[in-house]
């Protein structure tokens, strides 16, 4: 397992589009959240020892501030042949047991995970209410014990984010397993 951080992104950029089947049986778009003071896409997988660290973490975000205007959605671009955990079949499952309070979309052709410059799971992008890239970081300082978390980076920008105000100029990459590409 290769640590892997995100990829420096210019902040203001809109989202790139997206049409993906989700675990709940749905397929979501950009224009499946017009009323979201903000949006969370999470590029994560099922077997990645980071993403489960923080994965609670992010789903009580999620939760917390669904009734101030997020939305989130998490994706999974993961190449499933090479990683069976992966797999849509196995998304499923997860979302079920993780009891996930948001989509989470099946990338399978790895065309979104690309367009978004997505490099490691979780990698994390909050749009704001214009869906422009606001914040594109870590969830805290502390992936291996939460109660040793410093800084709440994530929590911290999603509370400006959905005031209406700019994200902290200080964002630190996300940091996790890299996105398993297909073979080419």
């Amino acid at each position: 397992m290769a640590l892997t951080k995100s990829a420096s992104l210019t902040l203001g950029a809109k989202p790139p589009p997206f049409s993906l089947p989700a675990t709940d049986g749905r397929t979501y778009t950009l224009e499946s959240f017009p009323d979201a003071k903000a949006l969370m896409v999470v590029f994560m997988c099922n077997h990645c020892p980071y993403v489960l660290a923080w994965l609670d973490r992010i789903a009580l975000l999620a939760r917390e501030c669904a009734p101030e205007g997020l939305k989130t959605v998490g994706i999974s671009a993961n190449d499933p042949v090479a990683f069976p955990d992966d797999s849509f079949p196995k998304m499923k499952e997860f979302a079920r047991q993780k009891k996930l309070p948001f989509p989470y979309l099946f990338d399978e052709s790895q065309k979104v995970a690309r367009a978004y410059g997505a490099t490691c799971t979780p990698d994390i992008f909050v749009y704001d209410a214009g869906r422009r890239l606001a914040y594109h970081g870590r969830v805290d300082d502390n992936h291996e014990d939460p109660k040793q978390v410093k800084r709440q980076d994530l929590r911290e920008a999603l509370t400006l984010i959905l005031a209406g105000k700019p994200a902290p100029a200080r964002q630190e990459p996300s940091m996790g397993c890299n996105v398993k590409w297909k073979a080419s």
